[in-house]
């Protein structure tokens, strides 16, 4: 043994002792044992007879790396018990030295705390207890300060500059309606009401939430602090300050933190711009708020799996409830008809946006919370609907139109249902197919290969509208005037069915059964106008041929038609027919029957009355003047003919 230790020499020795102090040091065992140990193999061989003072090194090297390190960490203790101290903060941005030396002894503390070298000293352990805890508590204040002074605010416009909103028009009518269509605005207004969709975001839209130099620095801070088992402290500073960031920029949004009895007292033109401003900041929140929050948790806690999704579940839950609270105040506050496009606009951006929720976070009563408001929400626009189409079956306005033009409620009607074929998926979501629904449908609706809930409801929906407008024409004695009315106002509902997807929805059958109809009414129309002038040129009762008729019958018949097509000139000049191609053919199909019918009387009769006295007050008008004058029909500009007479007269 001897021997082969000379032979080693000094650099074998030294490897022995360092082999022998390494397997010791291994075993993890207390300092006594590891000693105790030390000195048992030294007792085998004599190259370790130097072991106590290697022990006795050891000791002294570890008590030095402790003080060091101690000393460090309470240079920047300002805690009461520590009055020295005139340190309140560490100065991590204009001194990061200092603060590199403060996170390195914080590891050295922990690195001997793991190795086990200073377990078997009570006084030292108590000390890096303290020491920890004293490091913990600077480290959660720098950690909330570095968070708090590099949140970066949210930068509205240029968000609102990157994002695309979508419009469409909801009525052609000035004036709102009422629920009860109490009123019905200005009919003849074609300037609009515009309903906007909302904003539609880009894929590539993104903010910075933290200055990105402060990540690295937050990230060295949160890996001390879970490493000492500080990530519940961590955690807390974390989700406390970006909770405050959140709401900062739901509020930047247009976002108020309102009750709901706050909500339901909001009149309806404020309480409109703010379901706007919701619907954008739900698709900002998700799309770009709660995204970008998340990659940041996963910067910041990229150790831990289970750490940062607490984490990211704690910062998000406080914007989420608050856009849950105003989404669930709209859900059960009072309905009306001009709210329903706002309350699809809403289902549709939080169903969007549970996906997402569903996807980010693992909190269950937050994604509960989401599921509850949504189903509310979609109860709301069902609800919503269904009064829609109680308020147009019910509708029960006595005031005729005077003119025959298109009524406020055809208007509001169509337009409202246009637009309602935006939203035909989710209606089909929310509007289930009823059986006894389906009996109410006519026979060639029920032809229909598919009848989608939606579509179905439309039916009838627009059958109740044409039964309303059936009982509306009962107010117009003038028979001629009921069936204008009728012409315009189912006209008016098969252009906007054929300009729009309604169409699809409805079908050709549908349409073409509208025309049909629009025909009838004209029928009926020129029976009810045209037969009294058309009776004045028939041959019977003037007592005759053509060359021996009754002149005073003569008279009679020419008399009682100028007055006839005088009253139907001045009546009808002041009816409305919007339509040009209508209006066009109603004049065709008039000067089709009359003016033959004139021309052919003139040419058998005219001629007795022609070489008689006062003739030009008989026969006061030529074909050519009478086709002349129907293009004045239809035209809602009332005009009289008592005081023209013939040229020739």
């Amino acid at each position: 043994m001897a021997t082969t230790t000379t032979s080693l020499g000094a650099g074998g020795e030294d490897r022995v002792m360092a082999t022998a102090q390494q397997i010791v040091k291994s075993l993890n065992t207390p300092k006594e044992v590891r000693e105790d140990m030390l000195l048992i193999l030294s007792s085998f061989d004599n190259r370790l007879s130097n072991i106590s003072d290697l022990i006795n090194n050891d000791s002294a090297s570890t008590g030095v790396r402790f003080d060091a390190a101690e000393k460090v960490i309470l240079r920047w203790d300002s805690s009461p018990s520590n009055p020295d101290s005139s340190h309140h903060s560490l100065p991590w941005e204009d001194s990061p030295d200092e603060a590199a030396d403060y996170l390195s002894a914080i590891d050295e503390i922990l690195q001997l705390v793991v190795d086990m070298s200073i377990r078997s000293d009570n006084e030292i352990m108590d000390r890096a207890e303290t020491a920890i805890q004293i490091a913990m508590s600077r480290l959660e204040d720098e950690f909330r300060l570095i968070l708090i002074r590099n949140t970066v605010p949210l930068d509205a416009e240029r968000l609102y500059g990157s994002i695309r909103k979508g419009s469409f028009f909801i009525t052609e009518n000035d004036e709102e309606f009422g629920e009860e269509f109490e009123s019905f605005g200005d009919a003849d207004s074609e300037r609009g009401c515009l309903h906007e969709r909302g904003v539609s975001l880009g894929d590539d839209l993104s903010v910075e939430l933290i200055n990105a130099d402060a990540v690295i620095e937050l990230k060295e801070i949160a890996d001390r602090m879970i490493r000492s088992g500080y990530e519940k402290e961590c955690v807390q500073a974390y989700s406390s300050v970006r909770r405050d960031a959140l709401d900062e920029s739901l509020v930047i949004l247009g976002v108020e933190k309102l009750s709901i009895e706050e909500v339901q007292k909001i009149e309806w033109r404020a309480m409109d711009e703010k379901m706007k401003k919701w619907i954008q900041a739900v698709k900002i929140t998700v799309r770009v708020l709660l995204t970008g929050e998340k990659r940041l948790c996963y910067q910041i806690f990229n150790g831990s799996d289970t750490i940062r999704e607490i984490c990211f579940n704690e910062t998000a839950k406080g914007c989420i409830m608050q856009l849950l609270n105003f989404g669930e105040a709209v859900a059960i506050g009072k309905r009306s008809s001009e709210k329903l496009f706002r309350i699809l606009d809403m289902y549709d951006a939080l169903a969007d946006a549970l996906l997402d929720f569903e996807m980010m976070l693992t909190d269950e009563f937050v994604l509960s919370e989401v599921r509850g408001v949504l189903a509310g929400l979609g109860d709301a626009a069902k609800g919503t609907f269904v009064e829609f189409e109680n308020a147009v079956k019910n509708e029960a306005s006595k005031k005729p139109m005077q003119n025959g033009e298109i009524h406020p409620l055809t208007r509001y009607v169509m337009n409202y249902v246009k637009l309602l074929v935006d939203y035909s998926e989710t209606l089909n979501s929310l509007l289930e197919s009823d059986e006894d629904e389906a009996d109410g449908l006519q026979s060639e609706e029920k032809e229909l290969e598919t009848v989608t809930p939606f579509a179905k409801r439309l039916l009838l929906l627009i059958s109740s509208l044409e039964s309303n407008l059936e009982e509306k024409s009962k107010m117009y004695e003038d028979g001629a005037l009921h069936a204008i009315f009728l012409m315009n106002n189912i006209l008016y509902i098969v252009q906007k069915v054929k300009d729009s997807e309604l169409g699809k929805l409805l079908g050709d059958n549908w349409v073409r059964k509208r025309r049909g109809q629009v025909r009838q009414y004209a029928t009926s129309y020129l029976r009810a106008c045209w037969t009294k002038a058309l009776y004045c040129l028939k041959d019977e009762g003037i007592g005759g041929s053509s060359n021996n008729a009754s002149k005073v019958a003569l008279k009679e018949r020419f008399k009682n038609f100028n007055a006839c097509f005088e009253d139907i000139y001045r009546v009808q000049t002041a009816w409305k027919v919007p339509d040009s191609q209508l209006r066009e053919e109603l004049r065709i199909s008039i000067s089709e029957k009359v003016i033959p019918a004139y021309r052919s009387f003139m040419g058998r009769f005219g001629g007795q009355l022609e070489s008689g006295r006062h003739a030009g007050k008989y026969i006061k008008y030529t074909p050519e003047d009478l086709e002349n004058y129907l293009l004045d029909l239809f035209e809602g500009s009332p005009l009289v003919l008592h005081h023209m007479r013939r040229k020739s007269t």
